[in-house]
Formats: structure tokens, sequence, C-alpha cells
């Protein structure tokens, strides 16, 4: 048997799947855990030495359906069910 070419013809198992949490193809079906998020662990995997990995999942690289409205309800104090009040020309 050699180790180059021949071998690599034989593999033909997949190692790792789709992550249900993370969407990438990284969960290891024998070990059950994400190589990517560390799925079923309830923190996010992230490591200060991969700093363009953090970057890339970051806030602000989604839809942030919900951070979005944050800064403009904050500069109002979060008021709710109200109506603006009409300006009058003076």
């Amino acid at each position: 048997m050699t180790k180059g070419t021949t071998s690599f013809g034989k593999r033909h198992n997949k190692t790792h799947t789709l992550c249900r949490r993370c969407g990438k193809s990284s969960y290891h079906i024998q070990k059950k855990t994400c190589s990517a998020c560390g799925y079923p662990a309830a923190k996010s995997r992230s490591y200060n030495w991969g700093e363009k990995a953090k970057r890339r999942k970051t806030t602000g690289t989604g839809r942030m359906r919900h951070m979005k409205s944050m800064t403009r309800r904050f500069k109002n104090g979060f008021r709710e069910g109200t109506q603006a009040k009409k300006q009058t020309k003076n």
C-alpha cells in the first residue's frame, strides 16, 4: 500500500455533516460536536487567535432584525404607544 494517491481513492465516508446551529458542514457525526460553532455547547466557539473568524461571525454581519432599531428606540427612551404632537408654525 502506498500512502498517497491510491489511499485517497478509498475515502468515501463523510465525517462532517450540516450543523443545525451555524449551517456549516462542520458537525462531526461520531463526536456529535460542530468544529465551527461548538454546538451542542451553550456558548458559541470563538478564539482570540482567530481574529478574522470572529469578524465574520460578529454582530452586524447578519440582518440584525432586532438590533437595527435599538439606537433609535434608546434615543427616545423606549417610548411606546404614544403619538407625536402636532407642530404649529410660530
